[in-house]
């Protein structure tokens, strides 16, 4: 039996359409809560149950019930400007959530023999700022998050290491790079792809307002970070952390390149200073190697690819495409 936890957002359903193929829905339980998909695109490939994480009954009653053998927890408030708005609710839906699903396998273990491997959706924002001069980051680097998600998502990895040293909980850390893909919003590739398909519908003008264009990202698609937590479950090892990042960082303005390429239409280009952000990571890229040792692990997808499925998830399957 698998669970995962957030299967609402982007990468849990990625995750349940993987696992439906693989295990079929009868093995796979997805807990949720306020998704942000459209919970149609998954439905019938697991059995759903509302829960909110902050609430330890809510996660022990779960668990008990089904006692997963493999738990992928990526239930999360996942987005930074929303932690600085609403710190308290990030906090703990990340933090309290992480403890409440380790507490209640630890309380069944207290009662029973319970063994399961915890996948822990951590991330990359737990670095905060690194020097160009440090990248690609490793796992060694200090962990000195710069706004309240990263915050929560340092905690988190820490819980996880702190529940396996103490406890013997199987808990492994993915700590995941910038991924985007189909159903994702909210980072530069959705937000780039979903302008675009505005201006080839004619809801909008053919001008692509852009942020920096020259801070450059390593972008993973989707579906080669479900392969790595995947493997990951059968091969990490219990207690570590693995950064999980695609292997070439890419310009905005390259980015941008390869959406003018796949559109239908053209149109210029110009800079919106309100999407300039304050401080600004010139480049942000992890190293994988740690991960690619223990599982090997091997990116498949090429960025043209997924910015290519993003536009035409967009044309096809969304109303946010349609005039506001």
């Amino acid at each position: 039996m698998i669970l995962v936890t957030g299967a609402g957002g982007m990468i849990g359903s990625h995750l349940i359409d993987r696992l439906f193929c693989l295990a079929g829905k009868s093995n796979v339980i997805a807990s949720y809560y306020k998704p942000t998909i459209d919970m149609k695109e998954i439905e019938g490939k697991a059995t759903f149950v509302e829960t909110d994480v902050r609430y330890f009954e809510n996660l022990y009653t779960l668990v008990e019930r089904y006692k997963p053998q493999f738990i992928y927890h990526l239930a999360a408030q996942s987005f930074p400007a929303i932690s600085w708005e609403k710190p308290q609710e990030t906090l703990e839906t990340n933090v309290i959530g992480t403890a409440n699903l380790f507490e209640a396998i630890k309380l069944i273990r207290a009662k029973e023999p319970y063994d399961p491997i915890v996948i822990v959706a951590c991330s990359s924002a737990a670095y905060g700022y690194v020097n160009e001069r440090e990248v690609p980051i490793s796992e060694s680097h200090a962990l000195l998050p710069l706004h309240p998600y990263g915050v929560s998502k340092a905690a988190q990895d820490l819980l996880t290491y702190q529940y396996w040293a103490t406890y013997g909980i199987k808990g492994i850390r993915a700590r995941i790079f910038n991924t985007t893909g189909p159903r994702k919003t909210g980072d530069v590739c959705a937000d780039l792809t979903l302008r675009a398909v505005r201006i080839e519908k004619g809801y909008t003008p053919p001008i692509l307002q852009v942020g920096n264009r020259e801070s450059r990202r390593a972008i993973l698609d989707v579906r080669d970070l479900i392969s790595a937590l995947i493997l990951l479950a059968q091969k990490g090892t219990p207690g570590e952390a693995y950064n999980i990042s695609a292997q070439k960082a890419y310009a905005v303005c390259e980015i941008i390149d390869i959406i003018k390429k796949e559109s239908s239409i053209s149109f210029d280009v110009r800079t919106d200073t309100t999407l300039l952000r304050l401080k600004d990571e010139p480049i942000i890229l992890g190293d994988s190697s740690k991960l690619v040792s223990a599982t090997g692990w091997r990116p498949k997808y090429d960025l043209a690819v997924t910015i290519k499925d993003m536009l035409q998830y967009w044309r096809q399957n969304h109303l946010d495409v349609r005039p506001m």
